[in-house]
């Protein structure tokens, strides 16, 4: 009789499937990969992938919240280096260029399942907005505490640069929008400082 499968190995498990799922839907779509090219990848057997996920649709939803708590902490920690709240705000935009620079970069992966399954699962939708809402609620407190009004446009500025560079495959939306985000925040020589350090 095998032996029962441990906590540990669950959670093992787990992660070395939503590490194959994440990769190959970022990577190729995610109507375009079937559950045989996940089990392929993660090594798992479909029975033990269905004990995780009943269906493809709660893959998809783990896979984008795991990546949603990866992705804004890691801005959140390399915002956080800075002190000045100014050049907190200019720093979402060096985070922007770095990642857009990643190789393998595909744009963003909820604005991808967004088009791919926004129409037709509810659950991906709610999960894509969750995102959304909480990256727009980081700006602001970002941008709040430099005491301008500036929330939406600084969002708006960020989402963009993402969309174009995704299409593009360019990262310089991010010094672009950074230079804008600049002047909205304004301060001494605000756009030709910001031209300088999305510069060096």
């Amino acid at each position: 009789m095998p032996s029962a499968v441990t906590e540990e190995q669950n959670r093992v498990d787990r992660e070395v499937l939503l590490d194959a799922a994440e990769k190959l839907f970022y990577e190729n779509g995610i109507q375009a990969v079937g559950m045989d090219k996940v089990r392929t990848a993660s090594g798992l057997s479909l029975k033990r992938i269905y004990r995780f996920f009943e269906a493809k649709e709660d893959l998809v939803v783990a896979m984008l919240r795991r990546r949603d708590q990866r992705w804004r902490g890691s801005l959140a920690a390399h915002v956080g280096r800075v002190a000045d709240p100014r050049e907190r705000v200019l720093a979402v935009f060096d985070w922007l260029a770095e990642w857009f620079a990643e190789p393998g970069f595909r744009g963003c992966a909820w604005i991808n399942a967004h088009g791919e399954l926004g129409a037709s699962s509810e659950a991906v939708l709610t999960e894509v907005r969750a995102h959304k809402q909480a990256f727009r609620e980081q700006i602001d407190t970002w941008v709040r505490a430099t005491g301008s009004p500036v929330t939406e446009a600084v969002y708006l500025l960020a989402e963009g640069a993402i969309v174009t560079a995704g299409i593009s495959g360019d990262p310089e939306p991010a010094g672009q929008a950074r230079e804008a985000v600049a002047a909205l925040l304004g301060g001494p020589n605000a756009i030709e400082s910001s031209r300088r350090a999305s510069a060096s």
